[in-house]
């Protein structure tokens, strides 16, 4: 059904502006993370901070995104996609000015959280864009798949341009990539993207959102700060009981609201379920894969920030490689065989770490690097398919934003996991190897997650209580074979 607010289908040529403009978007928000990966030795040494507080540098980003992508979603859904996109694109742009200008850690970290309130307007809502631009099943998948491939370039462009920019200007560069791209992107929707939003608008639901934030916040916080204050000190036990009082509120007041901003109906759908929790496991393996062998290839190996992302470029490459043909593959044959490749690719990269060391040995550290791009590659595309065919497209946003919640929740669950636990090995005596050991088997069990919760969420029973979901959230969804 055509929207009111978008009444006729755009060109092929308008699509495709709409889509670029969407991949520029998602560009400069998964690039900031990589390149300033590459980034944080340098940074450690300017602002002399510790382990923690380069956490803080990646968390405090992914944590703010975390907990407003969803806010973005049906504020976006219920004013206008285009408004809130273009209000994400300025915010993005000036908090990465002021990045680039901080004058110590603290301030950094500000900034970082000034950036993520503007790149939580944008991924969601882009998305949303591009669920109502692209109507026909196959041709959505394809756009989704070159949506997957962005961060694929994000992430081959990311250790390589880091590391250019950190060797030759200093750190302070690499926020300085976002200004252009941002600039370009907020020209071209002023000018070609249309204006569009749910037929019926969702009411605001603050005491929600201020749950999800509470429950976010104290969460990262207890595990960032575990290692130093102390499992059981004061602070990380508060913080402990609000994260689970927060969950436990948020489960008795939300579906009591005529129109949450969590709908748990959401989640009667299996495939839906199903993307939450591996989009969930696929970013945090991620997010503590770059972040282990960043400060691996540059404080062990001694490897400078170019080299650093040199070493790391065949893992991006196969990212980017495979992300659009797994576009292809939802839109031919369906989300199955993508996930079950990722999660066995995923899985075997992190076994290598694991058990056999593979960084000790070059020619084993590239047989990982390659292994986990190609299941990263494989992973995104049937994620966020899954996480809004048959969905409404009254609710895309919605359901959008709470697809990108579940990877930035994941990006910064494996941020603050495997820092804590490298925190806590080098607090006991023990070297980087020894630190990261168990590090590496919580990203193999990332692995192993994506793969068993993929095959359980894919086939028919799983399809058919997704047009069951789709018919609860709207009467007047029609009934396919699924439902049999």
């Amino acid at each position: 059904m055509i929207e009111p607010s978008q009444p006729s289908q755009p060109s092929r040529r308008q699509r495709m502006i709409v889509l670029a403009v969407c991949c520029m978007s998602l560009l400069i928000v998964s690039l900031d993370n990589t390149v300033l990966n590459v980034a944080l030795p340098s940074m450690r040494e300017d602002l002399n901070a510790s382990v923690a507080g380069m956490q803080w540098t990646i968390d405090a980003y992914t944590l703010v995104l975390a907990s407003l992508l969803m806010l973005a979603g049906s504020t976006a859904d219920r004013i206008g996609r285009r408004r809130v996109f273009v209000a994400g694109l300025v915010l993005f742009t000036a908090g990465s000015l002021l990045c680039s200008l901080a004058p110590s850690l603290e301030w950094l970290i500000v900034y970082r959280m000034v950036q993520a309130v503007g790149g939580a307007m944008l991924n969601p809502v882009a998305m949303s864009i591009i669920t109502n631009t692209f109507t026909e099943p196959a041709e959505r998948a394809r756009a989704i798949g070159i949506w997957g491939a962005v961060a694929g370039v994000s992430m081959a462009a990311g250790p390589l341009v880091g590391g250019v920019l950190v060797d030759s200007v200093g750190w302070r560069s690499i926020f300085w990539v976002n200004l252009p791209i941002g600039l370009a992107a907020l020209v071209l929707t002023v000018r070609h993207v249309p204006e569009s939003r749910a037929a019926r608008a969702r009411r605001p639901d603050p005491v929600g959102q201020l749950l999800i934030m509470a429950l976010l916040g104290t969460l990262t916080y207890g595990i960032i700060e575990a290692p130093a204050a102390g499992w059981h000190s004061p602070v990380i036990m508060g913080c402990a009981v609000v994260a689970f009082a927060s969950l436990v509120g948020l489960l008795i007041y939300e579906p009591r609201r005529e129109e949450p901003l969590i709908d748990f109906r959401f989640f009667r759908s299996a495939p839906f379920s199903g993307a939450t929790v591996i989009a969930v496991s696929a970013f945090s393996g991620m997010a503590g894969f770059l972040f282990l062998n960043t400060l691996y290839l540059q404080d062990v190996r001694g490897l400078d920030a170019l080299h650093a992302g040199l070493y790391m470029l065949p893992m991006a490459a196969l990212t980017m490689l495979f992300a659009p043909l797994s576009g292809r593959l939802v839109g031919s044959r369906g989300p199955r065989l993508p996930l079950l490749i990722a999660g066995v690719a995923m899985a075997a990269s992190g076994l290598l770490f694991a058990a056999f060391r593979a960084e000790t040995s070059t020619a084993l550290m590239f047989t990982g690097y390659v292994l986990f791009g190609l299941g990263f590659g494989m992973v995104n595309a049937p994620v966020t398919n899954t996480a809004v065919s048959g969905m409404p497209r009254s609710q895309a946003g919605v359901a959008a934003a709470i697809a990108s919640t579940s990877r930035q929740t994941g990006s910064t669950l494996g941020v603050a996991i495997v820092g804590a636990v490298l925190a806590a090995g080098l607090a006991n005596g023990s070297d980087f190897a020894g630190a990261t050991g168990p590090a590496w088997w919580i990203i193999t069990g990332c692995g192993v997650l994506v793969l068993v919760v993929g095959a359980a969420t894919s086939g028919p029973w799983a399809r058919a209580t997704a047009a069951r979901t789709a018919r609860t959230l709207d009467p007047t969804t029609p009934r396919t074979r699924a439902d049999a």
